[in-house]
């Protein structure tokens, strides 16, 4: 029966930009599991219906990201028992999408560096949701003035690292002419206690006023040098090493002929 059913542990939730999966243990064997959503105020939605993993996408599930959610991960065998028998089931931490979905990296899509002035446009990570004309809603239209962005920045091959704020998808900010400087963007929402910082763009670089040195380090100049060292001796090598092998065959002719004409 139902109460021998063993039930879900380690139930956790694990979501960016909006997109949630639901995950949790044992594997089952000889039962299944069926996920169901509970929000505070909105109706109970069920998701995997009888599955055999251990984890579900939830995401279509929690459209009201500012709602409190619970999970009830329900242990069922795999035909229907009778209808007054509850089935074992264990209940999640309670999860609000708005508060804490982490952003995910930021898309830089263009940078520069002219004179005194740092350019870094971006693009904010898309959500899963859909507006009415079939696009994908970004995590900006959701959080709208709360969403932050920070460009950290610093001269190449330096540990000094300084950082501006912006809520728009561009920075510009006044850097050392002739410095190669790198980057990068993090989303941030100031408003929450808890995972305020999102995730860190691709770490780009400018190459201004970088030399061979800076762009390919000493390491592989080095390797170059002991080839071209290695080049220069076998070209002065081989042709002393041929023409001796030259004189010495041309000088054992001599001597072959020399013996036959004696014989």
């Amino acid at each position: 029966g139902y109460e021998e059913l063993p039930t879900a542990v380690n139930i956790t939730w694990s979501s960016i930009n909006f997109k949630t999966i639901l995950q949790w243990q044992p594997k089952p064997s000889g039962y299944f599991y069926t996920v169901e959503i509970h929000g505070r105020t909105s109706d109970i939605k069920r998701k995997c219906i009888l599955t055999s993993e251990t984890e579900c996408d939830v995401t279509d599930a929690l459209r009201d990201v500012n709602e409190t959610y619970t999970a009830h991960i329900l242990s069922v065998m795999p035909v229907e028992m009778d209808n007054f028998e509850e089935p074992p089931f264990a209940v999640s931490e309670k999860f609000i999408p708005y508060g804490q979905t982490v952003i995910g990296k930021p898309e830089i899509k263009d940078f520069s560096q002219k004179g005194s002035k740092l350019n870094v446009v971006f693009k904010d990570p898309l959500t899963p949701y859909i507006f009415p004309n079939g696009s994908f809603r970004s995590i900006r239209d959701i959080f709208q003035d709360n969403l932050e962005y920070k460009l950290y920045y610093w001269k190449d091959q330096s540990s000094g690292k300084k950082d501006v704020t912006t809520k728009s998808c561009e920075f510009e900010v006044s850097v050392d002419s002739g410095k190669s400087y790198c980057f990068y963007v993090q989303g941030v929402i100031p408003s929450r206690r808890e995972n305020r910082t999102g995730q860190e763009s691709t770490v780009l670089c400018t190459s201004v006023g970088r030399n061979i040195f800076d762009e390919y380090g000493t390491e592989v100049f080095i390797i170059i040098a002991v080839i071209a060292v290695a080049v220069i001796t076998l070209a002065i090598v081989l042709p002393v090493v041929l023409c001796k092998c030259k004189k010495a065959k041309k000088a054992r002719a001599v001597r072959e002929k020399e013996l036959l004409n004696g014989v």
